[in-house]
């Protein structure tokens, strides 16, 4: 069994502490909070006070997300960075996720991007994961670049976020494990869409009909030594709005169980 852990974005419709309790009867090891889903992180308990409710459901935060055009350096992204890191030291969260910017906006190199970001992590013991993503448009689609950047930077502050849909999109090859902080997994099962950007709002759980390779990828990670959480972030409104979201999330789960070497 992967060491399962639920994304927020996945059951964006249910109240923090019943967003807990899902994780804790699907078997997760921990969960992901969000700022981007038109409420504050929590629903607006103190940090402290959401991390003590996750740890009485055996429950950990690995990460929390997120703030959008990392490398558009300027004030707003510095202090967003700032609020970010705060919070998660609070909530005894390991990570934060940092995205790059996927519009026409002028960006800074990755690595003059990462050392901005790195004054604002001293002193503190989280670690910035940074999410290569797959679109065409994007400042960083793909994770070798940003791989070879933590490697000469300093890789004990950074890491990345592996999603599954993104590698897929981009046509990224590999993994690496021992730079991954969590590996975000969705699926897209329709065979007649193409397997672009515009999907990103239509990932659905993993199921046999899968074509994003999630099997692949998860397998690659395990016999690479990766003994992280995999985290399930799905965005498509059946997924989202479903009556039945633990039964489904469970089915999801159990197909990738079974379906491992």
């Amino acid at each position: 069994m992967i060491r399962r852990a639920l994304n927020q974005k996945t059951a964006r419709a249910l109240p923090f502490e019943a967003f807990l309790d899902l994780a804790a009867e699907l078997g997760c090891v921990g969960v992901e909070p969000r700022n981007d889903l038109g409420r504050p992180f929590f629903d607006g308990l103190a940090p402290e006070r959401a991390a003590e409710l996750a740890r009485a459901r055996g429950l950990e935060f690995p990460g929390l997300s997120e703030v959008y055009g990392f490398n558009v350096w300027d004030a707003e992204r510095e202090g967003a960075i700032r609020d970010l890191i705060a919070v998660a030291e609070a909530a005894g969260a390991a990570t934060i996720s940092l995205i790059p910017c996927v519009d026409d906006r002028e960006v800074l190199p990755l690595r003059a991007a990462m050392e901005k970001v790195a004054p604002l992590l001293e002193g503190s013991s989280v670690r910035a994961l940074i999410e290569p993503i797959g679109f065409a448009s994007s400042s960083l689609p793909r994770k070798a670049a940003l791989v070879a950047e933590i490697e000469a930077f300093r890789s004990d502050r950074f890491g990345l976020v592996h999603d599954t849909f993104q590698h897929c999109i981009a046509g990224d090859e590999g993994v690496f494990p021992v730079q991954t902080g969590i590996v975000h997994i969705s699926g897209i099962s329709d065979p007649d869409v193409a397997l672009d950007a515009e999907q990103d709002a239509h990932r659905v759980l993993v199921d046999a009909k899968d074509r994003c390779g999630n099997l692949e990828q998860i397998s690659a990670f395990l016999t690479a030594g990766y003994t992280g959480m995999f985290s399930f972030e799905c965005t498509a409104p059946e997924v989202l709005e479903s009556a039945s979201l633990l039964t489904d999330i469970r089915r999801s789960f159990d197909y990738i169980d079974a379906a491992l070497p």
